[in-house]
């Protein structure tokens, strides 16, 4: 856009609400993994300003080592390299924690309110299946037990797939919807290896022949609207849903810089 990038507009929004909040005792910054601003600009900008206590949260709802395994790592890599470090917490996954759930719910509910949507489709952003079944503990559960995603469990306390399967459950009893009438997929997929399914574009033109028209879209694994939401979903899946003759879709916003997520 003309100001920038969707996600650091709207992730920079969610900073100057936290901010606001927390007051002048604190100091709210942001950084990400791969680009600008970076955790290191960010993780030096606390530290010059004194903090006592530093606290840290990916802003990945479900765990994936790649994801918020991967910022946490990095974090402490920049913080072994200064002389002087505070005390670091890092804050984990919050894939079924009450003010996430809450407050996507809150936005999904007045998007949806009077769209009468046939069918809700909860999309997550993939991975490869060898990842997921590298969080399991146990080696004989995550993909290898049927509805091994249906409960959260010892074996798959760290399984991507499954924590996506608990927003789903989650957001569907707070949104008070006909579980009949959602269902969960994952986007995003590289070539080159088995990703997890299923696939979002693959289950699209299953639920047009199943007689869905107008289709609602949430994209629970993220906080932010970015690429894999606005235009992945909003432009290509949009695309593709009119292309089979469906009547319409709407992407319902992330939680972005809502009140009730910054609260």
């Amino acid at each position: 856009t003309d100001d920038g990038s969707p996600l650091v507009i709207n992730t920079e929004a969610l900073r100057e609400k936290v901010q606001a909040r927390l007051g002048d005792s604190y100091r709210v910054e942001f950084g990400m993994r791969y680009t600008n601003p970076t955790i290191e600009s960010a993780l030096k900008a606390v530290t010059a300003a004194g903090a006592e206590r530093i606290s840290v949260l990916p802003m990945f709802p479900p765990y994936a080592s790649a994801s918020g395994g991967s910022a946490v790592a990095r974090t402490f890599e920049i913080a072994a390299e200064q002389w002087n470090v505070p005390d670091i917490t890092t804050i984990g996954a919050f894939y079924d924690d009450p003010g996430f759930i809450n407050s996507a719910a809150a936005v999904a509910a007045e998007q949806l309110a009077g769209y009468d949507a046939d069918h809700v489709l909860f999309s997550y952003h993939g991975l490869p299946e060898k990842q997921v079944k590298k969080s399991d503990t146990t080696g004989d559960w995550c993909l290898q037990v049927d509805d091994c995603c249906a409960t959260i469990n010892d074996a798959n306390r760290f399984c991507y797939r499954a924590q996506c399967f608990a927003t789903t459950r989650a957001l569907v009893a707070e949104l008070a919807l006909d579980v009949e009438r959602t269902s969960t997929t994952f986007q995003s997929r590289l070539a080159g290896q088995k990703w997890i399914e299923p696939y979002t574009d693959k289950v699209l033109p299953k639920l047009y022949r199943q007689g869905v028209r107008k289709l609602a879209i949430l994209t629970p694994s993220f906080t932010a609207d970015c690429l894999e939401t606005i235009e992945e979903i909003g432009i290509r899946g949009r695309d593709q849903w009119e292309g089979l003759g469906g009547e319409d879709l709407l992407l319902i916003p992330c939680v972005n810089a809502s009140d009730e997520w910054a609260a």
